[in-house]
C-alpha cells in the first residue's frame, strides 16, 4: 500500500509546474554564489573551496528552505480541495503512510536538487571563474551531509504545508526558518534548530570542515528532529482524523 502511495505522489510531479522552480531557484543561487566569488577574489582565496562557500550560502539558507516547501506544499495542495480530506481518512490507507510517501517524493527530489546544485557549481567554477582542475571530492561528502541535514527540514515542511492550507505561507516560515537558521549557526547554536543543520552539512560559508569533531552531535541532531517531526505528523494526522 505503502508503495502505491508513492506511485499516486510521483504522478503529480508529471508536467507539473515546480520543475520551473526546480530549474530556476539554483540557477538564481549559483549566480549569486558566482557573482559574490567574483566581486570578492582578494578575500576568497581557496579556489573551488572558495567558490564552494558562496553558492552554498545562499542554497542553504534562503533557496533551500524556499525549494522544500515549494515541493511540499505542492503535493499537499489536491489534499486541501474541497472535502479530500474526508476521503483520505475514508481510505484504507494508514495517514501517515500518506505522509511518508510525500516525504520519500519529496527526498527525492531534493536528491536531484542537490545533483543539479553540484553541477552548476563545476559549471560556474570552469565557465565564469576559470578554476584549475576538478573540484575537490570533499565536495561530495558535502552534498551527502547536507541531505542528511535537510531530512528533519523535509519533515517539517510537509507539516506545515499539511496544516496550512495556504501556498505561500509555508514557503515564507521556511525563508523565516533559514534566517534564524543563519544566527544560530553564527552564534554555534546550529544543532538546536533544523534549518540550520543543511548549512552546517553542506559546509557553506567555511573553507575549514564545520563539522570537524562534531559528527555524532551532527547525526544525532538530525535523527532527533526527524523522529520529533514524524511523531507530531502521527500526533496531527490522528486528531485530522478524529475530527473527520
Amino acid at each position: 500500500m505503502l508503495y502505491r502511495c508513492i506511485q499516486a505522489e510521483n504522478r503529480k510531479l508529471h508536467a507539473s509546474p515546480i520543475w520551473i522552480m526546480f530549474f530556476l531557484l539554483p540557477v538564481i543561487s549559483a549566480g549569486y554564489g558566482t557573482f559574490n566569488y567574483l566581486q570578492n577574489l582578494e578575500l576568497l582565496t581557496k579556489s573551488w573551496y572558495s567558490l564552494w562557500t558562496q553558492h552554498t550560502l545562499f542554497y542553504s539558507l534562503f533557496f533551500f528552505p524556499a525549494m522544500v516547501a515549494i515541493y511540499a506544499a505542492y503535493l499537499w495542495r489536491l489534499e486541501h480541495l474541497g472535502h479530500n480530506w474526508n476521503l483520505i481518512m475514508a481510505s484504507p490507507v494508514r495517514p501517515l503512510a500518506l505522509f511518508f510517501a510525500k516525504f520519500v517524493v519529496v527526498i527525492k527530489l531534493v536528491l536531484l536538487t542537490q545533483l543539479f546544485i553540484f553541477f552548476l557549481y563545476f559549471l560556474c567554477g570552469k565557465v565564469f571563474a576559470s578554476l584549475p582542475g576538478w573540484p575537490p571530492p570533499e565536495t561530495f561528502f558535502y552534498l551527502l551531509r547536507g541531505m542528511l541535514g535537510g531530512l528533519s527540514v523535509v519533515a517539517l515542511q510537509l507539516i506545515l504545508s499539511m496544516i496550512i492550507r495556504s501556498f505561500a505561507v509555508p514557503i515564507f516560515i521556511g525563508l523565516f526558518g533559514g534566517i534564524v537558521g543563519m544566527l544560530a549557526a553564527s552564534r554555534s547554536r546550529g544543532l538546536y534548530w533544523p534549518y540550520a543543520l543543511m548549512q552546517y552539512g553542506m559546509n557553506s560559508n567555511k573553507s575549514e570542515d564545520l563539522l570537524a569533531g562534531s559528527y555524532l552531535p551532527f547525526v544525532v541532531s538530525c535523527f532527533l528532529w526527524l523522529v520529533a517531526f514524524f511523531l507530531l505528523a502521527q500526533l496531527l494526522l490522528t486528531h485530522r482524523d478524529v475530527k473527520s
